[in-house]
């Protein structure tokens, strides 16, 4: 493999093998969240579970990879990031097998939690990978590349999951991820650049701190939603809190804590990962709330709303890589907020449709959404790694990933609180809610101009 030094990235021909590496694998992991959610009633039918304990298939992984982020990325800022991320794709290759064999829901769901771990991997240094692979001043362009990825293969799971259901088994949409799988390995082994080890230990206390922190956390906020009771919800956000405040007095001093106490103090990676959070809520609460929207409010057919929310994965899916370009050029903080406050006006403007819309009228609104995010996405991802010294690439790789899925847990938990609240215009005031949010994001963005280090 082609040595180089970090600044440098790797050169132009390898750059392209190292970037699909990246990207099958992040897209895979990224597809099989959406996925799962659209074959949800196929596996309940087939395996004779009912669609409550069914839901496990989803929860399961998702829990997996919230709660294995971070202490995988201190161990990518260890032992190299290259190291984890190919580890990663095996578990995920080899639990992709499990799963399309298991015969019943507990097999099922236990093949998940494997899963998600080696997602976990994937994920949580994907884009300190990608640090290493481009050369300084082409960071925008690849984490640009990296959020298109993100955002179509998410887009595009339900049509996927679809297509293979319309002449296969769902056991299929596990077993396609293992030749996928087993050529990122073969591409990533020979591609990917290697990182400065770092030296310090892995402390697995903290790691279960952790996984405790974000597990309980997670839990809490899907347990409120579904209104398990206040008592219930109380002790899993307060046991949250406190194995968060344990976790950050076993590493008070450590010059390297697997939870990025040091990256927080720097004002511009905070105000980032604060900006990160505010818009994956506003996205959270619009993906949730808007299918509820076309069909019980403005009494779309499931086609038609499938049809109409593509607009905005769509022009996302454009604008990421453009963004990104521009991000190599101009101050993130200034695109960021530029995209954030076109997200919050064009969900303003859903929230206010007219009694009886046209196609057209929700197609602009929603393209307008797309747009906004997209142009915010990729500035504000290379704000936060370059905000953060090459030698905690993975501490911040593991932020990115765990902002997007605290911040999409939360807008989801937010709608069905809207559902309490107001059952009658609840997606109006799920859109409000998130164009509240992105605002925010788009004032965080901003205020980074002032902000050092």
């Amino acid at each position: 493999m082609t040595q180089n030094t970090p600044h440098q990235g790797l050169p132009p021909a390898q750059r392209r093998w190292a970037m699909l590496a990246v990207a099958l694998a992040v897209g895979t992991a990224s597809l099989d969240v959406s996925i799962a959610n659209t074959a949800l009633p196929s596996i309940a039918a087939d395996l004779q579970a009912s669609p409550a304990t069914s839901v496990w298939v989803v929860n399961a992984y998702q829990m997996a990879v919230a709660m294995a982020l971070l202490p995988l990325a201190a161990l990518g800022e260890i032992h190299g990031y290259r190291r984890v991320y190919l580890i990663g794709v095996a578990v995920f290759t080899a639990a992709s097998l499990l799963c399309a064999m298991s015969w019943n829901l507990p097999v099922l769901a236990a093949a998940r939690v494997v899963q998600g771990l080696g997602a976990a991997g994937i994920m949580s240094v994907n884009v300190a990978l990608i640090r290493f692979i481009y050369p300084s001043n082409l960071l925008g362009r690849g984490v640009g590349f990296n959020a298109l990825t993100v955002g179509v293969s998410t887009a595009a799971g339900p049509t996927v999951a679809s297509a293979v259901l319309s002449v296969a088994s769902w056991p299929w949409l596990f077993a396609v991820n293992v030749p996928l799988g087993l050529l990122v390995l073969a591409v990533g082994a020979r591609a990917l650049p290697a990182s400065p080890l770092g030296g310090n230990r892995f402390d697995p206390v903290a790691a279960l701190l952790s996984a405790a922190m974000f597990g309980l956390l997670l839990l809490g906020i899907g347990e409120g939603a579904h209104h398990a009771g206040l008592p219930i919800t109380l002790a899993l956000l307060g046991g949250a809190l406190l194995a968060g405040l344990a976790l950050v007095r076993r590493q008070r001093g450590v010059a390297q804590p697997m939870l990025p106490i040091d990256l927080y103090r720097r004002p511009l990676f905070a105000l980032s990962s604060a900006t990160a959070i505010c818009s994956f809520v506003a996205q959270g609460l619009s993906f949730v709330a808007l299918p509820f929207y076309f069909q019980t409010m403005l009494g779309r057919s499931a086609v038609e709303t499938g049809l109409l929310l593509t607009p905005w994965p769509a022009m996302t899916a454009l604008m990421a890589p453009i963004a990104g370009n521009l991000s190599d050029r101009f101050p993130p903080a200034i695109l960021g907020g530029i995209g954030m406050f076109v997200l919050a006006t064009g969900l303003g403007l859903l929230a206010n449709l007219p009694a009886d819309p046209s196609q057209i009228d929700i197609i602009w609104r929603m393209m307008l959404c797309g747009i906004g995010f997209g142009f915010f996405q990729s500035p504000n991802l290379r704000a936060i790694m370059s905000s953060a010294p090459r030698a905690r690439s993975g501490a911040a790789s593991g932020i990115v990933a765990t902002s997007r899925l605290v911040g999409q847990t939360t807008g989801a938990a937010l709608v069905a609180m809207c559902f309490y609240l107001r059952p009658e215009g609840a997606p109006a005031l799920a859109l409000t809610i998130g164009a509240g949010f992105a605002l925010t994001a788009g004032i965080a963005s901003l205020t980074r101009l002032a902000a050092k280090g």
